[in-house]
């Protein structure tokens, strides 16, 4: 069995021992919400971390918002509510074909400032400040610690617990199977994570759903597991997707895993799809996002604005 990992409490990172240990090592920490029409609770997420954790207690550098193609509200509420808006599009790297989740954060690592990048999903309901100083807070007190994934519970139909539909029925089982030493990670899927910008920007990102896979992945691989921490975040209240909704995403968790495992069947173009039929049999056939975005330290444009060297 796989040894445990570093596994922490959300309830052991008081927001202001948190900001005096960041002012302590001289670092900058960027909060990153990647949003496609979220305009219903983005504003509600960035006035709390504005509010608590920027004006209260100064932990907080900037609060961005990815803004992945959404209607004009999502961008205009979160802008209201103190984060800068980036238009995913817009940012100047790549060769702006990308989509998904996985390329708008790959996106925002151009975009964010911070030494330090906290993700959070823009449909949580119930979002505390804990949220992230749950997950900065193991940053900061243990520099061997590279990337921090929150784990919770998470109420599903009126049921205590039952979210996570597919970390259960592929995610988990493909950790199990095929990366054990993983197998530790609580909650693989979750969109609540940090690490820092020297780890993140070294690694390729997943375009769609893929991406948590690939990133636990891959920065294994890179850095080791011991560079790979856990933290309770408590209960997480999010918007809980169809299983129509839920297989696109399954089946790029599923194209992740066999790729980085080594086991993409033979004859594949890159052009993957998803054939289902709807509730008259009739075919349908859904694309999906599955390209990876190269280690963003490789991009020329990114490394004129954070001041790299391609050889450092």
């Amino acid at each position: 069995m796989p040894g445990p990992l570093p596994t922490f409490s959300h309830e052991a990172f008081d927001a202001a021992a948190v900001a005096s240990a960041k002012r302590a090592s001289g670092q900058r920490i960027s909060v990153c919400l990647p949003a496609r029409d979220e305009a219903d609770t983005v504003g509600t997420i960035v006035t709390t971390i504005r509010r608590h954790l920027l004006e209260a207690t100064p932990l907080v550098d900037e609060i961005v918002v990815m803004d992945d193609s959404s209607d004009s509200r999502t961008g205009d509420v979160a802008r209201h509510a103190g984060a800068t808006v980036w238009r995913v599009a817009d940012v100047p790297v790549g060769d702006r074909s990308g989509r998904g989740k996985g390329n708008a954060l790959w996106a925002s690592l151009y975009a964010c400032e911070g030494d330090l990048i906290c993700w959070v999903d823009a449909d949580i309901r119930d979002f505390a400040p804990h949220f992230v100083t749950g997950l900065v807070g193991p940053l900061l007190v243990d520099p061997g610690i590279g990337f921090v994934k929150g784990f919770y519970r998470r109420p599903f139909d009126g049921q205590a617990s039952g979210g996570g539909r597919v970390t259960e029925l592929m995610a988990r089982p493909l950790l199990s199977y095929l990366f054990p030493h993983l197998a530790p990670i609580r909650q693989p899927l979750s969109g609540e994570y940090a690490g820092r910008r020297v780890v993140l920007e070294a690694v390729p990102f997943v375009e769609g759903w893929g991406v948590e896979l690939g990133l636990l992945v891959d920065v294994a691989a890179r850095f080791g597991v011991g560079a790979i921490a856990q933290c309770d975040l408590g209960v997480r209240v999010h918007r809980n997707r169809s299983l129509r909704d839920l297989g696109p995403q399954a089946m790029e968790i599923l194209v992740t895993a066999l790729r980085k495992a080594g086991l993409e069947p033979a004859g594949r173009n890159g052009d993957e799809r998803l054939v289902r039929f709807d509730d008259a049999h009739r075919l349908e056939v859904v694309e999906l996002a599955v390209r990876e975005r190269p280690p963003m330290r490789e991009q020329p444009a990114y490394r004129a604005k954070h001041g790299l060297e391609l050889s450092a």
